[in-house]
């Protein structure tokens, strides 16, 4: 059995010579090709000894019409079976310890020298092409996410959906579209969602067939595995950008006007509570970093996320992350717990990913506890409806409290809700920036600071629109007078 690690600098590299079939290996449709036509146009028919011969068990098919026999010059068929066996073979003469020191340059040429050999062996009708092809597939199986990898390293792409083997969707722009990537089968894309899982210390099979995890640039991914998945392995990407957006980058988007970004860092750097609210993939993560960008670098923060995405460039910052329990059912870790941890890790502001249960009780407490200027993330259709959302579920937690009790905590942590979108035009947009007044009997009022009016759709499909404003005094004044920033919020208004 061959066994590969790096090649030497002096070993020549190995040229691939062209595959021609040996003069002395007899084939009918080499014979078909070598006679002379008859008068009458047709092919001679083929010589007895040009003839496989078959097991007396099973009777001899018939020739196919000279109609149907395809010429050389037609791109040979090969059957799946056929490349399977081609690839078990490859990866018997691969040592794997060897192959996991090498670069995957390096990997995929001596792979392809494998299949060269293999393919002069056994007189494979394999081109060049295909050859480099099966390389690549094989290289990517070993070092990375097989198929995964051209979608990967495409930065126009923000989600990567795989449903099935030859069923993979991709969103570029805010629009979906389906893309030609294959796997082989159901077992291959289980293979990458467990490879994926592994890195980060998670595991995912049938017995824990659903898991959250991220890959090492932070991209966020969902794993969901049959019984569950009833027709195939799924896997779902959030991509993580490679250039992080700043406040700037959303305003040059499209996502919000100058105005609005001056209000969301003015927010920020006045240490206001803020709630984002949004559906999937409205971009509610990517404007919780870019609010991050004005938190001051003295300032510790600490950040809790279920599979950590956050990336917040200050100095003085701790990333928690949940874990999921044990095969044996134990060592789960939730965000209500880090959250109490982190409460004694003497933070200035805690950022919470995203609110999905009874931790949102003690996100309340803690903005209410002297941890000014924290940032969550809520799935909500609108501000109002973010404002129900939290109420129940922190009445998931806290079953007995009434609640009167829980508006007013809601009332009292929260100054902003900014609700995000993504519009029929593929646009991610800021379409409402609300602040929390105060209760009038027993329902929370809240005011628009900024709501954006549809107007008109312009000649490429893009959603024009105008952002209005009541011009009133928020209720947080007093803190922007604290900060010196009250006349930077009323030149702001002004300017909505």
């Amino acid at each position: 059995m061959k066994k590969f690690g790096r090649r030497p600098d002096d070993e020549p590299v190995l040229r691939l010579p062209t595959l021609v079939p040996s003069p002395s290996v007899s084939s009918p449709l080499a014979s078909m090709e070598a006679a002379p036509a008859p008068r009458g146009g047709l092919p001679p028919p083929l010589a007895h000894s040009s003839v496989a011969v078959l097991p007396a068990a099973s009777a001899s098919p018939p020739a196919p019409p000279p109609s149907l026999v395809p010429r050389r010059e037609d791109p040979p068929i090969h059957h799946p079976v056929m490349l399977a066996s081609l690839r078990e073979r490859v990866m018997e003469q691969i040592d794997p310890s060897a192959a996991a020191t090498v670069s995957r340059d390096v990997l995929r040429r001596q792979i392809e020298e494998i299949i060269h050999g293999i393919a002069n062996q056994d007189r494979l009708e394999l081109s060049g092409r295909e050859q480099i092809q099966l390389a690549d597939d094989i290289a990517d199986d070993m070092t990375g996410y097989g198929p995964l990898r051209p979608l990967l390293d495409d930065e126009t792409i923000n989600d990567i959906m795989i449903n099935g083997p030859g069923n993979v969707y991709v969103e570029r722009s805010g629009k979906l579209e389906r893309v030609a990537v294959r796997f082989r089968d159901n077992d291959h894309i289980a293979s990458v969602a467990q490879k994926i899982a592994a890195q980060v210390g998670r595991r995912v099979d049938e017995s824990s067939p659903m898991v959250d995890c991220r890959l090492p640039d932070g991209s966020r991914v969902n794993i969901i595995l049959p019984p569950l998945a009833i027709h195939s392995p799924c896997i779902s990407i959030r991509k993580f950008p490679a250039r992080r957006l700043s406040m700037d980058g959303l305003i040059k988007n499209g996502s919000m006007t100058p105005a609005i970004g001056q209000l969301l860092e003015i927010a920020s750097r006045a240490r206001l509570n803020v709630l984002v609210s949004g559906g999937t993939g409205s971009g509610k993560t990517t404007l919780l970093n870019a609010m991050s960008q004005f938190i001051d670098h003295t300032e510790r923060v600490v950040t809790i996320e279920d599979a950590a995405e956050l990336q917040l460039q200050q100095p003085h910052v701790i990333s928690l992350e949940t874990r999921p329990p044990s095969l044996e059912g134990t060592g789960q870790v939730t965000q209500r717990d880090l959250l109490w941890n982190a409460l004694r890790m003497r933070p200035d502001r805690i950022v919470v990913g995203e609110v999905r249960g009874a931790e949102a009780f003690d996100m309340l407490q803690a903005m209410n506890t002297g941890h000014d200027g924290s940032i969550s993330t809520v799935h909500a259709n609108s501000t109002r409806d973010a404002l129900t959302r939290v109420e129940n579920m922190v009445q998931m937690g806290q079953v007995n409290l009434p609640t009167r009790a829980i508006r007013s905590q809601i009332v009292a942590a929260l100054d902003i809700i900014v609700q995000v979108e993504r519009m029929r035009d593929g646009q991610r947009r800021i379409i409402q920036l609300s602040e929390v007044i105060g209760m009038e009997g027993e329902v929370i009022t809240t005011n628009d600071i900024a709501a954006f009016e549809y107007q008109e759709e312009d000649a490429h499909g893009r959603i024009v629109g105008t952002y209005k404003s009541t011009q009133a005094l928020p209720k947080f004044k007093s803190r922007l007078a604290y900060y010196g920033l009250q006349q930077a919020w009323a030149e702001a208004m002004s300017q909505i």
